[in-house]
C-alpha cells in the first residue's frame, strides 16, 4: 500500500523516513525551517515547505495527504503541528508521532515494553507523553488510527561513535551498570514505513536488540578504525564537567524491548545491534 505522506519536520529522522517512503512509491511532502532547505528538497521530488510553528500551515500537499507524521519536538507550548494545524489533519487515514523512550523514566536498568505505564521525570519527556496523548485524542475524534513510535538514542552516518572517534571528541565514561538503548536511523525509517502499510493505532518501541554502555560503543568504534581506545573516565570525576542535558541522560537507566515491532509489523532490523550499525558507518566513511 502506498499513498501521500506528509511529514511535519524533515530533519534527521524525518528526512530518512521521507526518502525511504519515496523510494517505496509514496508521494511525499513535509516541512523544513528554511527556504533553502525547501528548495533543495523540492529538487529531489519531496514537496517541502517552510513551517516555523507560528501559524497554521496552508499546504496543498498537507490537504491531500493520506498519512501524516510528526517528528517535531514539542516545547512548553505543546506540539506546533497540533497547536496551529489540528483542524487541517482530520481528512487523513493515518497519523503517526515520533516520541521517545524517555517517557518510561528511570527503571534502574530494568526492562520495559509498551505495556509498562510511562513514568517520565524529565521535563522534555513529560512534554512528549502529553503530546502522545494529544495526537491520540485527535485520532479518536476523527476516527483514524494513530501510531506512536518511541525512540531511544538515534545514530547514523554523521552522528555516531565512529564520527566522535574520527573527530577526536570521544570519551569513555565509566558509570557501572549504566546502559542505553539506541536505534540506527535507517531502522526508524523502516519501522515507520512498515507501520503506514499496517495501521494499527499502536505504540511501538523502535529500538535495537542490545542496550549497551556508551563506553562499549566508543571502544568498538576505535577497534573498527584502528585507533587506541581511550581510558575510562570515572563518573564521579566527569559528572561535574558535563552539561545539564548530558547529566540528565545519565540520570536514567533502562533497557527497552522491541518485541511488538517485530511481532506485529514483521520488522527485521537492518542493524540489530550497534556493532552492525557502526561497522556499516565505518565502511562508508
Amino acid at each position: 500500500m502506498t499513498g501521500r505522506l506528509f511529514i511535519f519536520g524533515l530533519g534527521y529522522s524525518g528526512l530518512e523516513i521521507a526518502k525511504l517512503a519515496k523510494a517505496a512509491g509514496w508521494q511525499v511532502g513535509g516541512t523544513v525551517t528554511t527556504g533553502d532547505k525547501a528548495t533543495a528538497l523540492r529538487a529531489t521530488g519531496i514537496d517541502a515547505e517552510v513551517f516555523d510553528g507560528s501559524a497554521a500551515l496552508a499546504s496543498d500537499s498537507l490537504a491531500v495527504a493520506t498519512h501524516i507524521l510528526c517528528s517535531i519536538a514539542p516545547g512548553t507550548a505543546g506540539d506546533p503541528a497540533l497547536r496551529t494545524s489540528a483542524d487541517r489533519l482530520g481528512h487523513a487515514r493515518w497519523l503517526g508521532y515520533l516520541s521517545t523512550t524517555g517517557v518510561y523514566g528511570d527503571r534502574n536498568g530494568g526492562w520495559v515494553d509498551e505495556e509498562d505505564t510511562p513514568r517520565p521525570t524529565q521535563a522534555r519527556s513529560i512534554e512528549r507523553l502529553a503530546t502522545e496523548c494529544a495526537w491520540r485524542a485527535l485520532g479518536q475524534k476523527n476516527g483514524m488510527p494513530v501510531d506512536i513510535f518511541r525512540l531511544p538514542g538515534i545514530y547514523g552516518p554523521g552522528r555516531s561513535a565512529v564520527d566522535q572517534v574520527k573527530a577526536g571528541t570521544a570519551r569513555r565514561i565509566d558509570k557501572p551498570g549504566q546502559v542505553f538503548s539506541r536505534i540506527h536511523i535507517e531502522d526508524i525509517a523502516g519501522a515507520v514505513v512498515a507501520a503506514m502499510s499496517k495501521p494499527r493505532g499502536a505504540v511501538y518501541n523502535v529500538v535495537d536488540d542490545l542496550p549497551a554502555s556508551s563506553a562499549d560503543l566508543i571502544a568498538f568504534a576505535c577497534e573498527l578504525l584502528g585507533k587506541p581506545v581511550p581510558p575510562l573516565l570515572p563518573w564521579h570525576e566527569i559528572e561535574p564537567t558535563m552539561s545539564a542535558m548530558a547529566r540528565s541522560f545519565y540520570s536514567e537507566n533502562r533497557r527497552v524491548r522491541n518485541d511488538r515491532l517485530k511481532r506485529d509489523l514483521g520488522v527485521a532490523l537492518k542493524y540489530p545491534t550497534y556493532r552492525e550499525g557502526l561497522r556499516a558507518i565505518a565502511a562508508q566513511s
